[in-house]
């Protein structure tokens, strides 16, 4: 089998008030008739997709001829190539991600195995996934408790709010310290959640890397006795030293990694006892290969992997085939509760989302595919569908 032709499409809706999402979908096809689809994160606010198609396209002489069994091969052939080029990030990062899952779900397909078997098989068939609630209606307490109760009364077993930008005695635009009034406010809306859902529920808190040294050790000591699931990039993910610093300061749990990319950047995370978590995003970390060699160092180093996931039903059900094939996997991000058309975006067995879990799919490859005409009304200012 041959590789003859690689293409990509930006699809979905960035306006925010539309629950929006924007994705990057690459198509591998073969002489075999064989096609397969990988989806790719295309970099969020500020980041256009079609660099990331750029990216996929510009890689596309040093994919044909190619055996597309030989996945981990090419992988190297292309990160190599573009090394001199950044190759570890955006849209690089991103092009090699897309195409590595478009070469699992033909592998799978022409061998009529789900993509979990091409990893050594299953520890689990259904994905535990947490809730992004994001913020209260009204940013309130009260309404941070009651965004909670409603994602665990649809069977979600953790929760994550975002207490960045509240609009609660923010110092100015650009100082990343929280003083005394916002940092009460923020400390509030957490023990908020908490009182409302118990103890038996996990809270995850996320702080988007807004806050500074001094304040994110502050907040991290005053929330221990609230046993958080994790407290997400109280730092900018660019300093890991810095963030060392809070892990070692406190006993709530230190959660990173959504901006960090490939196996060598998580290895750094490792060496400096950053982090207690890992959240890689398995739409640009590298792949559905990568992300299972991600996990495995993380095992190695006795710390749980929760992906962060904002992607497709295709992309999801691909990190779910990564997370049923590892042992320390702990939760994995859905995003996707306030976007109406996000289920049919895509074809495969339905509900994609049911009581709380994801099912890994038994269908040959990833086993969801892009629904074409959704997905033609969905194309990104005007994007071809698909060259």
């Amino acid at each position: 089998m041959k590789i003859t032709d690689v293409q990509a499409s930006v699809i979905g809706r960035p306006e925010p008030d539309s629950g929006g999402s924007v994705w990057t979908f690459v198509r591998v096809y073969t002489d075999e008739g064989i096609t397969g689809t990988g989806e790719c994160n295309s970099g969020g606010p500020g980041f256009s997709g079609f660099a990331t198609k750029q990216a996929i396209l510009a890689l596309r002489e040093l994919l044909i001829g190619e055996d597309p069994f030989n996945i981990n091969r090419i992988y190297e052939k292309l990160r190599r190539a573009g090394r001199y080029g950044g190759a570890s990030n955006a849209p690089l990062i991103f092009a090699l991600t897309g195409i590595d899952n478009a070469l699992h779900d033909i592998v799978g397909k022409a061998l009529g195995v789900p993509v979990y078997q091409l990893l050594g098989g299953k520890f689990r068939d259904d994905i535990r996934l947490y809730a992004d609630c994001h913020f209260g209606e009204d940013e309130s307490p009260a309404s941070f408790g009651d965004k909670a109760l409603r994602a665990v009364d649809e069977g979600f077993g953790a929760v994550k709010f975002d207490v960045d930008f509240t609009g609660h005695g923010k110092l100015d635009a650009w100082n990343w310290t929280l003083g005394a009034q916002e940092m009460t406010h923020v400390i509030g809306l957490i023990e908020a959640v908490r009182e409302a859902i118990g103890f038996e529920v996990d809270l995850a808190i996320d702080c988007h890397g807004h806050f500074d040294l001094p304040s994110a050790i502050t907040l991290a000591r005053a929330v221990e006795p609230l046993r958080l699931l994790w407290l997400e990039e109280p730092l900018p993910a660019e300093n890991v030293a810095a963030l060392a610093q809070v892990r070692a300061a406190t006993s709530t749990i230190i959660c990173t990694g959504e901006n960090q990319y490939t196996r060598f950047e998580f290895l750094e995370l490792f060496a400096r006892q950053a982090c207690d978590v890992i959240m890689p995003d398995l739409a640009k970390a590298g792949g559905i290969a990568e992300g299972k060699r991600i996990a495995d160092l993380a095992d190695a180093h006795y710390i749980p992997i929760a992906p962060h996931n904002v992607s497709s039903p295709l992309g999801m059900m691909a990190a779910c085939h990564v997370m049923a094939a590892v042992p320390n996997f702990l939760f994995l991000e859905f995003h996707a509760r306030s976007i109406p058309w996000w289920s049919d975006l895509c074809d495969g067995e339905k509900p994609f989302v049911r009581d709380g879990v994801m099912t890994v799919s038994q269908a040959p490859g990833i086993g969801v595919e892009l629904n074409d005409e959704v997905a033609r009304s969905l194309l990104w200012n005007g994007d071809s569908y698909f060259d």
